[in-house]
């Protein structure tokens, strides 16, 4: 994806409501989160950002964008590393303190039934990004003004951002958040999601260490 070098900053998202929330994972992983919803994002979607820990204590605190993904992140699918990467996220987010944004942007931002769709056309020899393409979808659908704006709003313009994903970081920065260093997450590689880490650092240049790992 090419964005422009600047981008006239968009009005200031506001927090609509705030709650807390104890958070338990399948393995017996537990902390609380306060989570927060917002009007006037760019896009008018229902994105969550998930504060853990005491993000005040750090000039830059670590935050993840997660794209939300229900096969992964809710059913546990092994075709992607979406649910580990979530599991991962909350607990060295709560252990530094900072926010964690759970955006609405199922498959790369073409929606649920499109990424179906398109997992259909990888069982044919598709990786993930030609997959979308054969749809007529684009590879990569996100933009993440809304996650900019939602880190103004949290007092966050500089950040530590969790993520193998170098577009993250350079979409942030044309919407004025200082991205202070990129912190990479595991890898987390399974016989089935293979093939899909492997187009995302070919393709996408993801910063995954998958050859000491596969041979």
């Amino acid at each position: 994806m090419t964005h422009p070098e600047t981008t006239p900053q968009r009005p200031a998202a506001t927090v609509r409501s705030r709650v807390r929330i104890p958070l338990a994972f399948p393995d017996g992983y537990r902390v609380e989160a306060e989570v927060r919803t917002f009007h006037g994002l760019a896009d008018g979607a229902e994105h969550l950002a998930l504060t853990l820990g005491a993000p005040s204590t750090a000039p830059a605190p670590l935050v993840r964008l997660h794209s939300e993904c229900l096969t992964g992140d809710v059913f546990g699918s092994a075709r992607c590393d979406c649910g580990p990467q979530l599991r991962e996220s909350v607990q060295r987010i709560a252990e530094t303190g900072g926010h964690l944004l759970y955006l609405r942007q199922e498959g790369r931002g073409i929606g649920l039934y499109n990424k179906l769709d398109a997992y259909a056309l990888q069982d044919l020899g598709h990786d993930t990004y030609a997959a979308n393409t054969a749809l007529g979808l684009p590879e990569d659908a996100r933009d993440y003004t809304a996650a900019a704006q939602m880190l103004h709003t949290l007092g966050a313009p500089a950040v530590r951002l969790l993520s193998n994903n170098p577009d993250k970081a350079a979409q942030l920065t044309t919407h004025g958040i200082t991205v202070t260093e990129r912190v990479p997450t595991a890898v987390h590689l399974s016989p089935n999601n293979l093939p899909y880490l492997r187009a995302k650092v070919e393709h996408t240049r993801h910063t995954l260490a998958l050859a000491p790992l596969v041979g």
